[in-house]
């Protein structure tokens, strides 16, 4: 779980990174089959992470204390 503002970013960052690795498979990659097989890990952990930012972004901060 997120716990601060440094890592609100370091998450953000790491969605981009994997959404352009995504978008950059889905122009190489030509095999349908192959294509659902690799994305399905990025798909995976980029819902993972949003579901993080949103549950971080939810929360108030004395909130998220109160859960440490």
């Amino acid at each position: 779980m997120i716990q601060n503002d440094t890592e609100l970013q370091a998450t953000q960052e790491r969605i981009a990174r994997f959404q352009q690795q995504l978008a950059h498979l889905r122009k190489v990659e030509s095999n349908p089959t192959a294509f659902r097989l690799s994305a399905t890990g990025f798909i995976a952990e980029i819902d993972r992470m949003q579901l993080e930012v949103r549950e971080y972004l939810g929360s108030l901060p004395a909130e998220l204390k109160k859960g440490a």
